[in-house]
Formats: structure tokens, sequence, C-alpha cells
């Protein structure tokens, strides 16, 4: 009887191990397919200059990087992501503001959440289309300037290059602030009430208490927002796309990188210029880990 049960013992676990291993092989096999094979042959086709059509091409080593960090047509998607970038300042800002105010005691606090929220539920396709509409002559943006008397400052808003970046770049303050307000909200909620009750006690007032209660729990996730900005500044794509399809001074890192691919069948340079991406987010990922690691 007890050499039955250590051979059902020893079947079990055997079966146990086998079925780990089988569900833990498909994962890594999708893995290697789907993630690092073609990354490895991204970085082979970004060492030629193969056109994504003929069989054969030639080596040309460091010269597709060269490329993507010396010549001004490339180095200019990385002077649009700027405008993105100070647009995300302005958005964290302003959901850091919303998120103070409401954690205070308002009228329809779940009504105010809801609406500003709300935008980032909103396919980027969609608010794509949504501003392209706003900003046209004569559309939404123009006729509410009318309407309050500010003729003098219309403009062709999508056409004008001194302000079509500006204009895309601010869709995503109205698309991604919700996000930034919920995370800032939670954090700031996150705190023991009897902390705020004592500090009412204590004489002091809102100021006071954003300054030594409130920032210090949103601190860190303020500095990871900061630093993800950079990150989500190179990769915009689908409101631009859609807005302007990059023309006019416009085209961010990703629909540079997609036109060099297939609309200039240069493929060699575009992999050159997702891997130039790729390292950027790379080391972003690993200042964020710095900065948000923990310390003793």
């Amino acid at each position: 009887m007890q050499n039955a049960v250590e051979k059902f013992k020893t079947n079990y676990r055997l079966q146990r191990k086998l079925i780990i291993v089988l569900f833990t092989i498909v994962p890594v096999v999708l893995l290697l397919v789907f993630a690092y094979l073609p990354l490895v042959k991204m970085i082979q086709y970004s060492l030629t200059d193969w056109d994504g059509i003929s069989a054969h091409s030639n080596f040309v080593g460091l010269q597709n990087y060269k490329t993507v960090l010396t010549n001004p047509q490339y180095v200019q998607v990385f002077k649009v992501s700027l405008y993105y970038f100070a647009v995300s300042i302005i958005q964290l800002a302003l959901a850091m503001l919303l998120a103070v105010i409401l954690s205070f005691k308002v009228k329809f606090p779940n009504l105010w959440k809801g609406l500003i929220f709300f935008p980032y539920l909103i396919n980027g396709v969609a608010i794509g289309f949504i501003f392209l509409y706003f900003y046209k002559q004569n559309g939404t943006l123009d006729t509410i300037m009318k309407f309050f008397g500010l003729n003098s400052w219309i403009k062709l808003w999508m056409g004008n290059r001194s302000t079509n970046n500006w204009a895309i770049a601010f869709t995503s303050l109205w698309r991604y602030t919700g996000y930034n307000f919920l995370l800032f909200l939670g954090a700031i909620q996150s705190v023991d009430p009897q902390i705020y009750e004592a500090a009412d006690m204590d004489g002091a007032n809102k100021w006071q208490q954003f300054r030594y209660i409130m920032f210090p729990a949103i601190r860190e996730i303020f500095l990871v927002n900061v630093i993800l900005s950079v990150s989500g500044s190179l990769s915009a794509f689908d409101t631009p796309y859609i807005m302007t399809n990059g023309a006019n001074g416009t085209s961010t890192f990703v629909i540079q990188t997609i036109n060099t691919a297939f609309k200039f069948n240069k493929l060699g340079l575009a992999s050159a210029m997702a891997i130039v991406l790729l390292i950027i987010i790379l080391i972003v990922t690993l200042i964020q880990r710095v900065v948000t690691r923990e310390r003793d």
C-alpha cells in the first residue's frame, strides 16, 4: 500500500512538472518568434541598404545610424518631439492641480472626475478627426474666437508652421490629462485622512497641506510621468498621422520611420531609426527604475 502511495506521488510530481514545462514553452516560443527574432532581424537589416523588396542587400555598417543622427531631415523629427514634451509638462501640472482641487470637498466630485477622465477613453484616431474639424478654417475654434471678438488671433492653425505642431501637441493635453489626474488623485487619497485632520487642527492652510502632505505623496508618480513623457513624445503617432500625415513639418519620429520604410522603400534606414528609438526608450526606462527604486 505504501509503495502504491509513493508511486502515485512520484507520477503526480512528474505530471505537474510536465504541465508546468508545457505551459511555459508556449509563451516562450511565441515571445521568441514574435519579439526577439524580429528584433534580431531588424538589427541585421539596420546594417544594410535593403529596400524591402529585393532579394539581396548590401552591408553598409553604421552608415544608417550616422544618417539618422546627423541628417537634418531626420534630426528635425527630434525637434518636433519637443513640442509634445513641453505640452506634457503643462498636462502634468494641470492634472496635479485638478487632483488637488478635487481632493478637497467640492460639489459633485464624481461628475467632475468622470468628465476629466472621459477623453482618455476615446480612441486616438477619433480624437484626430475631432481636432481636425476643431482646428480647420472657420471651424469650432475660429467660431469660438469670433464669438469673443478675437478675430485678429484667427489664423490657419494646421497650415501655419508656427502653430501646427503646437495645435497637434495640445490634443494630448485634452486626451491624457484625465489619466494623470487619476494617478495623482489616487496617490493623494492614499494618505491617511487623519493626517489632513491633524494638519487642520494645527492650523495648516491648503498650500501647506499640499506642500508637506500631498506633493510628497505624488512626487514619485510625478517623476515617473515626466520620464515617461520623454518616450511618449518620441513615439507620438496616431493623432498627428490622422491630422496631417506628417506634412508641413509635423512628422514625428514614428511617422518618419513608417514613411522611410514603406513610402521611400528604405527598410534598412527605417530599421536603424527603430533601433535608435528602442535605445532611447531603454535609457528612459533605466532612468525611471533608478528614480523610483526603493531606498532604505
